[in-house]
């Protein structure tokens, strides 16, 4: 009778165990909600300081105003909500991100229209505090480099090396299992930086068809706005293709089989 009783108590505590290390399964709304929620929010905060950097851009600070107020807002944005959605808000890095495994394919669509609905909000918000002088002045900040056909290959060629470096400095540092780093929010807001900086002369650096969709919509200017989508996609599935045939862990390169 004891051993029974014994018996029927390990075989408990062996279910009781068994239970306790099955992690519970998140609720869909933190699985499929939450995550857009994020997104938009954060893409509609990023894409206000953005736009509103250009528009009241002070005289003699050149591209670092909006260098340093973009990088830092992705950054310090990329920190606060990046536990919840990734933290992409820009529809190339999430390209680039589920090529490389590291968001669910149906998860795909929710971030783009979240992403483009909060660049319309940030955008909107933009007009709505700047004076109306300098917002007609910067073009609501959409992005007005391209003033001539002739200024096409050397702006999506821009584009497309800026966006590269972009998406790689989020896929090696937030999704890859060898290089992931915790200071992925701040590489990723100075690699932001160093690109408005650097081409910011060339094509206005937007690698993000959001940042450049917001605006544009908000301020009708849709001149040349494809460059702004072509340029930042195909950097994506550049990045997407590199790091899964070549750069990645073994865990990324196993998703090819």
């Amino acid at each position: 009778m004891a051993a029974a009783e014994r018996g029927h108590r390990l075989v408990k505590e062996a279910m009781d165990i068994d239970i306790q290390s099955k992690p519970s399964r998140p609720h869909w709304y933190e699985r499929y909600v939450q995550p857009c929620v994020a997104e938009l929010l954060g893409s509609g905060l990023f894409i206000f300081i953005g736009c509103l950097s250009v528009i009241e851009d002070a005289e003699g600070t050149g591209r670092l105003q909006p260098a340093l107020a973009h990088g830092l807002a992705l950054g310090l944005t990329i920190a606060i909500l990046g536990d919840i959605s990734g933290g992409h808000f820009n529809p190339a890095v999430s390209l680039g991100v589920w090529l490389v495994g590291g968001l669910n394919m149906t998860m795909l669509i929710p971030y783009w229209l979240s992403q483009l609905c909060g660049g319309t909000i940030g955008a909107s918000l933009a007009k709505a505090v700047a004076a109306s002088e300098r917002y007609v002045n910067a073009s609501g900040g959409a992005f007005s480099s391209i003033a001539a056909d002739e200024q096409i290959p050397s702006v999506l060629t821009g584009e497309i090396v800026m966006t590269t470096f972009l998406v790689l400095a989020v896929c090696m540092g937030a999704v890859n299992g060898k290089t992931k780093s915790p200071l992925a929010p701040f590489c990723i807001g100075l690699t932001v930086t160093v690109d408005i900086l650097a081409g910011g002369g060339v094509s206005g650096a937007c690698m993000n068809p959001a940042r450049a969709f917001g605006p544009a919509l908000v301020a009708n200017y849709w001149d040349y706005h494809w460059v702004y989508w072509v340029g930042p996609m195909v950097a994506a599935l550049f990045v997407g293709v590199l790091v899964r045939l070549l750069i990645g862990d073994r865990t990324i390169r196993l998703l090819l089989k």
